[in-house]
């Protein structure tokens, strides 16, 4: 396994970012719960009555491949991501950038094209998430 130490090189507006998911799992004992913050007031409940399940059969709605994951990310990026007002512009700015990884199904992005996205200075979306401290997994490619 390769060791996901931070990088030396000081990312541009340029460095595209992504949510690196298995850093997060094994920086933030809490991942799940920032995860089910964002979960739509229909799927709630649901996580709330499954408990902690991080594995199951997940059938693609086009094709019809089944695949294991993590039901609650799947369930967040395919349904909760794509409802209206899921992205809001005034929210707070770790949360906006998050919240378009999902929306995008996390296609690495840089800070120009977050800024694009979110309506805020790239500038201060890179001095945000371009540091040593990683918010919610959000790290350069």
């Amino acid at each position: 396994m390769l060791n996901k130490l931070p990088s030396l090189i000081k990312p541009t507006l340029a460095t595209n970012f992504h949510i690196d998911f298995d850093w997060w799992k094994s920086q933030d004992r809490n991942w799940r719960n920032a995860l089910e913050s964002f979960l739509c007031e229909e799927h709630r409940p649901f996580f709330k009555s499954v408990g902690d399940a991080t594995s199951a059969d997940l059938v693609h709605l086009e094709t019809g491949e089944v695949t294991q994951g993590d039901p609650l990310l799947d369930i967040l990026t395919h349904h909760c991501a794509k409802q209206d007002g899921f992205l809001n512009p005034s929210g707070p700015l770790v949360d906006s950038i998050f919240k378009i990884f999902l929306v995008n199904d996390n296609k690495p992005l840089n800070a120009e094209e977050l800024a694009s996205m979110t309506g805020r200075d790239a500038d201060i979306i890179l001095r945000t998430i371009g540091t040593t401290r990683v918010y919610k997994g959000i790290r350069p490619v």
